[in-house]
């Protein structure tokens, strides 16, 4: 999609180049940002990185079976299964009888852990609130759909490399 200018004609002069750059560097800055800051909770909590992805994953879409976790986190369903078992013995999860499927399982967040991840992204969720202040609800519009077709192009990426 291109920027749009007062002409109606998408605008493509010598800085697009630098303003792509600058926007490449600015998401590797906010991943390596958001790593350091996921990585700061998880040792507080005594979770790891993937943990944390795997609870936000659970929370937004269980319960969930395993193997669509382990789908939508690209991990191999025996790493999965020792990440679940992880959570479960911390307290993060229960597994319970799939209601569809009595042979599944599915796993689900126990919410009163859940509020202690939530309390310690406090600050960043404050800051996001803060920032998103100062944009226009169409500003916004574009900036999400921006993020959502970066993170698509991330998954995309993701599914196109060589098996690990």
């Amino acid at each position: 999609m291109s920027q749009i200018g007062s002409s109606g004609r998408a605008e493509t002069g010598p800085q697009r180049g630098e303003l792509n750059q600058a926007i490449r560097d600015s998401m590797r800055d906010l991943a390596v940002r958001l790593s350091l800051l996921t990585h700061q909770i998880g040792g507080r909590l005594d979770l790891k990185g993937t943990d944390l992805d795997c609870l936000d994953l659970i929370d937004r879409h269980g319960p969930i079976g395993p193997g669509t976790l382990a789908r939508r986190t690209g991990l191999h369903p025996a790493t999965m299964t020792g990440i679940i078992d992880r959570l479960e013995r911390g307290g993060w999860i229960t597994r319970e009888r799939d209601p569809n499927d009595r042979r599944a399982i599915t796993v689900q967040l126990v919410r009163t852990r859940a509020r202690e991840i939530l309390r310690m992204f406090g600050g960043m969720n404050a800051a996001m609130t803060q920032i998103c202040a100062g944009y226009t609800d169409n500003e916004l519009a574009v900036i999400a759909s921006f993020l959502h077709r970066t993170t698509d192009a991330a998954a995309t990426a993701a599914g196109e490399l060589p098996p690990a």
